[in-house]
């Protein structure tokens, strides 16, 4: 049986990769036409795009693997997102563990193995979720802190040199400009927060847990190890809530919020959405940051 399955598991890939090569044939001419000297640039998931656009500016064209409203830990791609990557000359990875990379990179590699894969978690440390039940995990959120983001755009500017020499000057300009940005968002956040007394805060999935160390907080998530809590968990939780006078939850889109409700109406409180994954990176951080400061008084 278990030869059996390999065989069909086989077959079915065989499948997706013939799709793919007839769909990147009919491709080919139309993404010419569409991109003209532009760089095809594809990355995995929205904010890796924002800060691919901020150094790459009108000299690329930037694709995404995951799209609005689907979570890169479970996501699984169509072969007509798949067959963007027949025109990429580069692609940006977040590198950090994610799911969808772990599961799919090395076969969207194989679609075009002559693209540029820049890995962009290069130079960051990558922490451990053990402070939050996760039994050793490593935390693939890298972007959730502003200073590692100057990093992945670091490794986003010499990816594009690269591959586009010519245009170096152009995306030094482009990379130092937004670095800047970034760091006054670095610096927004710190006196922002400077005056937050409680500086716990509860959310669903542990998405901040870059950003809490980064701004000295404390993260306690809901979820633990990709599971919901249980009955028991639940109501320590509750306990947690009510000991450090947190109000409000905070939930991602991409998941059931349930959880999050059930503890939120027994503390008396509200849930947050803050997307983790949404796209114009400084307004969601600067989002985030007044929700926070609002939550946390």
């Amino acid at each position: 049986m278990v030869k059996g399955s390999r065989f069909t598991q086989a077959i079915s890939f065989l499948a997706l990769l013939l799709v793919l090569v007839l769909a990147v044939f009919a491709m080919s001419c139309q993404q010419k036409e569409e991109i003209g000297d532009r760089i095809g640039v594809v990355a995995s998931i929205l904010p890796l795009a924002d800060f691919v656009e901020n150094v790459g500016g009108e000299k690329v064209d930037v694709s995404v693997m995951v799209p609005s409203g689907a979570s890169p830990h479970v996501y699984e791609p169509t072969p007509s997102r798949m067959a963007v990557l027949a025109g990429a000359r580069m692609y940006a990875r977040v590198g950090s563990g994610i799911e969808f990379e772990l599961v799919w990179v090395d076969k969207l590699i194989a679609i075009n193995p002559g693209m540029l894969v820049v890995n962009c978690s290069k130079g960051i440390e990558i922490r451990e979720m053990a402070g939050e039940h996760e039994h050793g995990a490593m935390d693939p959120h890298i972007w959730m802190s502003p200073l590692n983001v100057k990093i992945m755009v670091q490794n986003i500017y010499e990816g594009l040199v690269q591959v586009d020499p010519s245009n170096k000057t152009y995306y030094e300009k482009n990379r130092d400009t937004y670095l800047r940005e970034l760091t006054k968002l670095d610096q927004d956040i710190r006196d922002g927060l400077s005056r937050v007394t409680n500086r716990k805060f509860m959310t669903y999935h542990p998405a901040f847990g870059y950003f809490a160390r980064e701004y000295n907080l404390t993260m306690l998530p809901i979820e633990a190890e990709g599971k919901e809590p249980t009955a028991a968990g639940l109501a320590h939780l509750i306990e947690q809530a009510k000991e450090h006078d947190i109000r409000v939850i905070f939930a991602s889109p991409q998941f059931n919020p349930q959880s999050a409700e059930v503890i939120a109406k027994a503390i008396g409180g509200r849930v947050v959405f803050i997307d983790s994954l949404a796209k114009d990176y400084i307004m969601n951080m600067r989002l985030l940051l007044g929700e926070l400061i609002k939550a946390m008084k």
